[in-house]
């Protein structure tokens, strides 16, 4: 049986060269591109075990990084492989299994997300705490969403969806509407896809996101791209 009523899960791909962060190649070789993925989602993981109240999975792909993942991920979460075509069948199959395992408020997030705040994270969760709310979205600031939450099956979201497009939330949300659904919206937050998106890094790099991305900032460091991120 779980410990918590809430759950949150991080989808995760490998760190496998040649699979990960490829829009960053050039100027990143495909092994740098792995290892600044490694280290954004190691940096997430731990910022993440921190959260109280909330039991922590990792649903990962490729089912044969099982070994490469679980040999990164903190003891704090549970793993368990992702299932599906696309990306919405991944993510609904990543919900059903956290019902399966008893939990009833559920959170899925991206692995390669700079650092979520608390604050986003405790209020998605308390939207999902409430009778007349079904759904929360994080808007990420390239048109989709960083998080997706929900605390009844709710698999129309996610059907007849074109996904990696700057519409990919008002598409969604208007579809909820149209059903009649009641769902919450968090602050925006953001992706690390290119390198142009360290540029909203920098200007997000306040002392927190800093402290709680050790591992990125001094990786961007050994790269040379860490101009804007040094130490306060």
């Amino acid at each position: 049986m779980p410990m918590h009523a809430n759950a949150l899960a991080v989808m995760a791909k490998a760190p496998i060269p040649g699979k990960v962060k490829t829009r960053m190649v050039p100027p990143l070789t495909h092994e740098q591109a792995a290892q600044l993925f490694q280290v954004l989602l190691l940096d997430q993981l731990e910022h993440l075990t921190a959260l109280e109240d909330v039991d922590l999975y990792v649903a990962f792909t490729p089912v044969e990084g099982k070994t490469l993942i679980k040999g990164i991920v903190p003891a704090n979460f549970q793993c368990f492989h992702q299932r599906g075509h696309d990306l919405g069948e991944r993510m609904y199959e990543v919900f059903a299994e956290l019902w399966r395992r008893g939990h009833r408020n559920l959170v899925l997030i991206g692995g390669d997300l700079p650092v979520v705040p608390f604050v986003f994270l405790r209020d998605a969760f308390k939207v999902l705490q409430r009778e007349d709310r079904q759904l929360v979205f994080g808007p990420s600031e390239d048109g989709g969403y960083y998080l997706v939450g929900m605390n009844q099956p709710t698999p129309e979201i996610f059907q007849e969806m074109f996904w990696s497009h700057d519409q990919v939330l008002k598409q969604t949300t208007e579809k909820v509407t149209r059903l009649g659904i009641d769902f919450g919206l968090l602050p925006g937050w953001f992706d690390l896809d290119t390198i142009k998106d360290l540029e909203r890094l920098r200007a997000k790099a306040d002392p927190a996101i800093r402290a709680a991305m050790k591992r990125t900032v001094d990786y961007l460091r050994q790269l040379g791209l860490d101009h804007g991120l040094e130490p306060a």
